[in-house]
């Protein structure tokens, strides 16, 4: 009797703590959390700073734009609409209601404008853009009110474009900060705020759902729409090993990894649990920058000479290996793209001659300086480049010192304009997202500023400069295309870089996680769900 009366009372209670679980606010749910392997290791935190991807990455994770790009390749009102003046010239953007800063501020124009004036000091659209601008101001506090010299059709383009260099938004006291130093905090008024306090270079980066982020109401595609976040935390680790980082996914211990090592993909392709796909549809350019300040590539006949010696197939059988997801293409902007061409690289295209490259190098009074090449290999799609170029320079007969170091070391390093004796470098090789590089003005290593604004290696070519103004002032497509070939021709002369042809690099994710986005600008992680 005893026993069956405490048993009751037990089971009573029991029941009455479930009824309060089951009615307790939602804050007492399991919390969602994303844990993903990113192609770099995280460093600089600045998107302004640095044309870094995994930069960019962080940028859209706390960050906002005031226009967006679209899965159709339209820009789309994101923060602000606009309206333009009949006469072209005037380009007015209103700020939409419920924005705040990740500190509980309010937006304000004045907060954009300043944000658009950094970010266009040290960004080849932005450059442009501001060429043709004659003033940029906050008329009121929702208003930003852009004049122009003269009509120019890359103004929305401009402010919207999905990749390297951004133009995220950020409240006026850091956006005064120099572009090239680094801003002293993290606030923006994206769909994520960053946990400074958890942040560890070189393990991981932390972000959390900022719960006062008002979204949107269209569908989320590429860039643009709702940005609605439907997990609690997202953490990005760090695993310098590719096998490790394989482990960890397929053992549940990560959800998501972002370049997967390609050999290993017919493996994850037949786990049932994984789903591999190739976000960026547009693939990537590889490609190759040489110093022009320093010797020995401060000497155009130097510089192609080691043009001649490179072979793109040879890197791309190493980068790669299946030909399923690699092309070789000697367009600087692009292959199968309206402004694709030919034109200049028609030696690149044979495969090289070793022969002329000996032959040229002998002739160009190069004295045997060493080429301090810089060569990552913590990242799965840059360790292969400066291996493979670094044999086909000695081949030519260049002395050539290859540095291993890590990526992030690279996007630091390559910022120093010091002698490769004092810490500089000769050459390093990076990966441009296809969109970033589609036209002349776009492209930011086609540039030709020098010194003074221009792209790390810092080449300068008044006449790139000048045929640039020339396509953006073009009545046509035809004639744009004509002064693109044109840019080709004059950048394949000078070296201005080295297209080592186009690859694509699949994703993989655990099959827990739905609403995975594709576009130009992957991975980001907003419209993702998790389900245990």
């Amino acid at each position: 009797m005893f026993r069956s009366s405490r048993w009751k009372h037990y089971t009573i209670a029991a029941a009455l703590s479930a009824l309060a679980l089951s009615s307790a606010p939602q804050a007492m749910a399991a919390e969602k959390t994303i844990t993903a392997v990113m192609h770099s290791d995280l460093r600089i935190i600045d998107p302004i700073l640095t044309t870094a991807y995994i930069t960019r990455d962080h940028g859209y994770m706390i960050y906002d734009t005031l226009l967006a790009t679209d899965a159709n390749f339209k820009v789309q009102p994101q923060m602000a609409d606009w309206k333009v003046s009949d006469d072209k010239l005037t380009y007015t953007f209103t700020l939409r209601d419920g924005l705040k800063w990740h500190d509980g501020t309010p937006v304000t124009a004045e907060d954009c404008v300043a944000s658009l004036k950094r970010w266009a000091k040290v960004d080849g659209m932005g450059q442009k853009l501001m060429d043709f601008t004659a003033s940029l101001e906050a008329t009121d506090a929702k208003t930003i009110t852009l004049k122009l010299k003269e009509p120019y059709g890359l103004v929305l383009d401009s402010i919207a474009k999905p990749s390297s260099r951004v133009a995220f938004m950020m409240p006026k006291r850091l956006a005064e900060t120099p572009p090239d130093k680094p801003i002293p905090e993290q606030i923006g008024s994206g769909p994520f705020k960053f946990v400074q306090a958890e942040f560890q270079p070189g393990v991981k980066a932390v972000y959390v759902k900022n719960k006062d982020y008002v979204p949107r109401k269209e569908p989320a595609s590429w860039t643009a729409g709702g940005k609605v976040v439907k997990v609690d935390r997202v953490e990005w680790l760090t695993m310098s090993d590719a096998q490790t980082a394989i482990n960890a996914l397929q053992s549940g211990d990560i959800d998501f990894m972002e370049n997967p090592s390609f050999e290993m993909l017919p493996i994850l392709e037949s786990n049932p649990d994984l789903k591999v796909e190739t976000l960026n549809k547009f693939g990537f350019q590889t490609l190759g920058r040489m110093n022009f300040l320093h010797p020995p590539f401060d000497n155009v006949k130097v510089r192609r000479a080691a043009l001649l010696a490179i072979n793109q197939k040879e890197v791309l059988d190493a980068l790669v290996g299946n030909s399923k997801y690699y092309k070789t293409c000697v367009a600087f902007f692009i292959c199968d793209t309206p402004f694709a061409t030919d034109a200049g690289g028609e030696t690149l295209l044979k495969g090289g001659d070793m022969a002329a490259a000996k032959k040229a190098l002998a002739e160009s009074g190069y004295d045997g300086t060493p080429v301090v090449i810089m060569a990552p290999g913590d990242v799965t799609t840059l360790k292969a480049q400066p291996v493979v170029v670094a044999q086909q320079l000695r081949e030519a007969g260049f002395k050539v010192d290859l540095q291993a170091t890590d990526w992030q070391t690279v996007v630091s390093r390559r910022a120093s304009q010091k002698p490769p004796k004092e810490g500089g470098w000769n050459m390093f090789f990076t990966n441009w997202v296809s969109a970033d590089v589609s036209n002349p003005i776009t492209n930011l290593s086609i540039g030709g500023q020098g010194k003074n604004g221009g792209w790390f290696g810092w080449a300068e070519d008044a006449k790139i400069e000048q045929l640039k103004d020339a396509f953006v002032r073009a009545p046509s497509l035809d004639e744009q295309k004509k002064i693109a070939a044109d840019i080709q021709k004059e950048a394949y002369d000078q070296v201005i870089y080295i297209p080592l042809g186009q690859y694509q690099a699949p994703s993989v994710w655990r099959k827990s996680l739905t609403g995975v986005l594709d576009g130009p600008a992957t991975p980001i992680f907003w419209n993702i769900d998790k389900s245990e």
